[in-house]
């Protein structure tokens, strides 16, 4: 059986881990080495590949660390520079990873970074995307470097994929989200039932992720700036009425919140 587990690291970031059922893994956006050292000593797993979606330290910190001390490939965007001397990846492209055996297809996502990707694979069952700190459990990432129009435009090509693909983003960030879109949609019923859940499971201290795109469709306001509810909330926010606008006076609603 494969596995797919997150684990914590920093304050509220996740790296994720993906097994096949040989105990082959790959890692995804190690902001720090020890989680994965623990992880790895702990189920008799082996590393075979890191996977590195942008290149923010909380993201990227471990690889120099998990290179030294395992050898494994690096692969990362080609627009940014990422450590151990990783292999570009760019849009269109195909990774084709041995062990595990999956093969993901690399999305240019830009809008939190200018060169940041997706790693979506229909391989495992249901998908899976690793999308890094562009779309959130219910919320997506802040404009640090790129446009309103380029993260719309990112997030409309994410939500285009299998409703079923399991979310898998960078951090615990889902409750504090649902609180936003509660803001931005306060009579639905559906965000509200999710706030209800997720609340209980941080109550436990248990992990909200990955979600799902189908989810995502249903109660992530950013994913929903056609629903006229969400269009309504933001038209005396807005500088016009067109896409663009819209989700900019969203994001900048939920920087403010």
């Amino acid at each position: 059986m494969s596995e797919l587990v997150p684990l914590p690291a920093l304050r509220d970031n996740y790296i994720w881990t993906y097994c096949d059922d040989q105990g082959r893994c790959l890692v995804v956006d190690p902001g720090q080495a020890q989680p994965v050292r623990d992880y790895l000593e702990r189920s008799g797993h082996r590393l075979t590949a890191i996977l590195a979606t942008h290149h923010h330290p909380d993201h990227v910190g471990g690889i120099p660390e998990l290179v030294r001390d395992y050898e494994v490939p690096v692969y990362g965007p080609a627009r940014e520079s990422i450590p151990g001397n990783a292999r570009a990846l760019g849009d269109g492209e195909t990774l084709q990873l041995d062990a595990p055996a999956l093969s993901f297809r690399v999305l240019h996502i830009p809008g939190h970074t200018l060169g940041h990707i997706a790693l979506y694979t229909e391989d495992a069952d249901p998908p899976l995307l690793f999308c890094g700190d562009t779309l959130f459990a219910a919320g997506c990432g802040k404009l640090f470097e790129g446009t309103a129009e380029q993260m719309l435009n990112s997030l409309d090509r994410l939500a285009d994929l299998k409703p079923e693909t399991r979310v898998c983003c960078g951090h615990e960030y889902t409750l504090n989200n649902l609180r936003f879109a509660l803001a931005v949609t306060p009579d639905d019923d559906g965000v509200q039932q999710r706030y209800n859940q997720v609340e209980k499971l941080r109550e436990d201290n248990q992990v909200t992720l990955p979600s799902t795109l189908a989810e995502e469709r249903r109660t992530n306001p950013f994913l929903r700036v056609d629903d006229e509810t969400v269009r309504a909330a933001l038209r005396e926010r807005a500088h016009g009425d067109d896409r663009s606008a819209l989700f900019g006076a969203l994001r900048q609603w939920k920087d403010q919140f």
